[in-house]
């Protein structure tokens, strides 16, 4: 009965059974910051697993360079044993449990060159739990978006001298007829032509007739004489789409076109559905001749 009731007692030196944990552990980043703890037992190796490449040469235990163990209890004497080395991989484990307060740093290089460069952790027996896999991490980089931008100031009259919009001719101005597609519904009321320094510059509204499709003005040509072509850039005002019944401000900017083409052009206007406006004889002021400034 003795011998009986002896074999049904647990024995007290029994390895206790710990719960396997699977988790992420992020490296520390700066010297002064506590080592993250992995949990390692001798019945359990213990897997790490890098997001990149990690220099095996660099590999250390308690500051000491440490390489693949074949034998049970490395030849060195020490408590941990590291079984394998792969590119991004460690595998580690004790010859048998840490006692309560026992730490061992275990560290390694990255070959990236990034910081954190270096990855480092304390090996601990937990009573309860091991790890029975770790997916290290780094920290994320700090925020280095740009400050928000600061507002700009309108421009003022010198700008547009300095920039060389305007010479010493000035603005030179003159009127934009009324003009209408027809068909489409598009038409567009007077407006003003501008030629500056090296620019030419067309000012309308165009309108959409109620029960139309909504118009956006996408680009604009100023054909001149013998054809000469210059692609404008169109410049919408206050919104981007015409609704029916409404109408929007359009500027269409050009660079000075040659003398060739002469003062008079026309100016088309393409839009979405394909539908254009075409407004013709819209008429630039003739450049003063050098003798007349």
């Amino acid at each position: 009965m003795l011998v009986l009731l002896g074999g049904a007692v647990p024995r007290a030196d029994a390895a206790p059974r710990r719960t396997p944990r699977v988790r992420p552990v992020t490296i520390i980043g700066g010297p002064a910051d506590l080592l993250p703890e992995i949990r390692v037992e001798v019945a359990t190796p213990t897997l790490l697993f890098f997001p990149t490449a990690i220099a095996e040469s660099t590999l250390t235990v308690d500051e000491q360079p440490r390489t693949v163990d074949t034998a049970v209890v490395p030849v060195d004497g020490s408590r941990i044993r590291i079984l394998d080395v792969g590119k991004r991989t460690i595998l580690v484990q004790p010859v048998e449990d840490l006692r309560p307060g026992e730490r061992h740093e275990l560290a390694v290089f990255f070959t990236d060159g990034r910081e954190p460069a270096r990855a480092a952790f304390a090996l601990v027996t937990d009573p309860a739990e091991v790890d029975a896999r770790i997916d290290v991490e780094r920290p994320k980089p700090p925020d280095t978006a740009c400050p928000a931008e600061a507002p700009r100031l309108p421009p003022r009259p010198e700008d547009f001298v300095l920039l060389g919009y305007v010479d010493k001719n000035g603005v030179q101005t003159d009127t934009v007829e009324p003009a209408a597609d027809g068909t489409g519904g598009l038409r567009s009321g007077p407006g003003g032509a501008y030629r500056g320094a090296t620019w030419l510059l067309v000012d309308v509204k165009i309108s959409n007739s109620a029960g139309q499709q909504p118009w956006t003005p996408r680009e604009a040509t100023l054909t001149g004489k013998g054809g000469v072509e210059l692609r404008a850039r169109l410049v919408s005002v206050g919104s981007e789409q015409v609704t029916p019944g409404g109408s929007l401000r359009v500027l269409a900017v050009a660079d000075t076109p040659p003398t060739s083409a002469g003062e008079v052009f026309t100016l088309e206007v393409r839009g979405s559905g394909g539908r254009n406006l075409e407004i013709p004889r819209v008429r630039f002021p003739r450049r003063a001749a050098e003798g007349d400034r």
